[in-house]
């Protein structure tokens, strides 16, 4: 196969999966008019439609389909031996990319590669912020931190951070204005700041849990988020109550900002952990950096 070829075959590959040609370019470093017409060259050879398009998105035809289940597991295999090949290298080296929430990001993610880097020149580290449960393969990830629990069956998930807990907080001012919740049922009478899930559009239902009682609440309020910088801000300016990670009011409630309540309904559970494919053959890079990150 020429070369040629082979990068037209790589190029639909890419839009196929992608599903968007603006994704494909920007993940193969083209432009979007010079892979729209590899793509239209290619069809021309081939003398049949892959792509069906609109102004909104690309979705592969019967044949497209068929091509893409053929070539995506060759083209995969042909990456991991590729990588695999790093392992004769004196030195870990390349390019691990890692999609996580913004909290991991932060209070995992962030400080060992403080600690890791600098001793690793040759290998570099992509963190993509992303708040829904990513496909990693298909986007072409090599990792990604959600909870222990949305890691998906097929997966090696790998413990990286302590349990956590979450924590009901409000301003003082605004406790004194509507009074303190006593227990979970009391947070529908409140104006509480709402989380907006990312993969179905949702408002996430509050989770509490005591003596084995288990509770899910639908709040109400004026604010709806779906980014912890942002509810952090709203609830630290008397927007109304709030309900996050513990260690990010910490310092909040020590210094009288934040008043915490209903702790006792807000018990420990799984942290953050790594995964990745089953199937993925570990560079040195990677194994390093498992090793970095893993919760001791």
């Amino acid at each position: 196969m020429s070369t040629e070829n082979f990068n037209n075959l790589a190029a639909f590959v890419a839009v196929a999966q992608e599903r968007s040609f603006t994704r494909a370019a920007a993940k193969l470093g083209v432009s979007q008019s010079a892979l729209s017409q590899t793509i239209k060259g290619l069809e021309e050879r081939l003398g049949i439609r892959l792509l069906t398009r609109s102004t909104r998105s690309v979705s592969p035809t019967e044949a497209g389909d068929r091509l893409l289940a053929t070539l995506a597991p060759r083209f995969e295999e042909i990456e991991q031996e590729l990588g695999a090949l790093s392992a004769l290298r004196e030195k870990p080296a390349g390019t691990i990319r890692i999609t996580a929430g913004e909290h991991p990001a932060t209070s995992v993610l962030q400080p060992a590669l403080k600690r890791f880097l600098p001793d690793h020149p040759d290998i570099h580290v992509e963190i993509v912020v992303d708040y829904g449960l990513t496909d990693i393969v298909a986007q072409g990830y090599d990792a990604g931190v959600r909870m222990g629990e949305q890691v998906a069956k097929d997966m090696i998930a790998m413990r990286i951070g302590p349990d956590m807990r979450m924590a009901v907080v409000g301003t003082p001012d605004y406790f004194a204005n509507r009074g303190m919740p006593r227990q979970p049922q009391d947070l529908t009478g409140h104006n509480c700041i709402n989380i907006r899930l990312p993969t179905y559009g949702g408002l996430y239902a509050w989770e509490f849990e005591k003596g084995g009682q288990e509770l899910r609440v639908r709040v109400e309020g004026q604010v709806v988020v779906n980014q912890a910088v942002v509810r952090l801000a709203s609830v630290l300016d008397g927007l109304g109550l709030a309900y996050v990670p513990e260690d990010q009011i910490l310092e909040h409630v020590a210094a009288g900002r934040l008043i915490r309540v209903l702790e006792d309904w807000c018990e420990p559970f799984p942290g953050y952990h790594l995964y990745y494919p089953s199937r993925r053959h570990a560079s040195p890079a990677f194994a390093l950096l498992l090793e970095a990150l893993r919760y001791r």
